[in-house]
């Protein structure tokens, strides 16, 4: 029963534990320093795994934040295994796989002073929702369809955003790609199945032996 809801229960308690850290963030953002609290449309959530809070007091939501990251990470690791034994093309599974394993141990390091390398972990959840969006457009699943395509266009739009210093717009756009692609993953890990992708793989196989 866990096991089945594995997912689900990482990621929920990795979202209340954000929220409980984000409530007892001291203030100060990178527009503000002496502004009050948390704002969700004026701080990055990285600023809630930092010890001291950008006002200079020091940050005792930090716990919460570290812990919110950990569950996190295994829900998303969690996630891209799950997802490799539902495609069953060889050539990708390993990639799921390893995209698995390797986000339980990086996400949890943005959330330590390593948060650099976290970062890494990202671009592998980019790749791996890439594939996974790859396989779902060639099914029946339509609905998955678009939300695949408008989770991944909220990533590189934070990107833009972030990249070419529209920070006002960036605060509130990590938010947002951080709510779909939740959600996203909560969709594909819970209505999806083997059977949804297993005439793709038919479709490969028979182009293959063809040629």
């Amino acid at each position: 029963m866990i096991k089945k809801y594995l997912v689900l229960i990482c990621m929920t308690i990795s979202v209340i534990l954000i929220v409980l850290a984000a409530l007892a963030y001291p203030g100060g953002s990178l527009l503000d320093k002496n502004s009050v609290g948390f704002g969700w449309s004026k701080n990055f959530i990285s600023n809630l795994f930092e010890a001291k809070a950008i006002n200079g007091l020091d940050n005792p939501g930090r716990i919460w934040a570290i812990l919110g990251m950990a569950f996190q990470s295994v829900g998303y690791g969690v996630f891209f295994i799950n997802m490799s034994k539902k495609i069953a093309l060889k050539v990708w599974v390993n990639v799921l796989k390893y995209i698995g394993f390797a986000n339980i141990f990086l996400i949890f390091l943005i959330a330590t002073p390593y948060h650099d390398l976290g970062t890494i972990s990202i671009v592998l959840t980019l790749i791996g929702l890439f594939i996974i969006t790859f396989f779902i457009l060639k099914s029946k699943l339509h609905l998955l369809k678009f939300f695949c395509i408008i989770s991944l266009l909220t990533y590189y739009c934070f990107f833009f955003l972030y990249s070419f210093s529209y920070l006002e717009l960036a605060f509130i756009m990590q938010k947002v790609y951080s709510i779909s692609s939740i959600l996203l993953v909560l969709g594909l890990e819970y209505f999806t199945k083997y059977e949804d992708f297993a005439p793709i793989q038919s479709g490969e196989e028979k182009k293959a032996t063809n040629r």
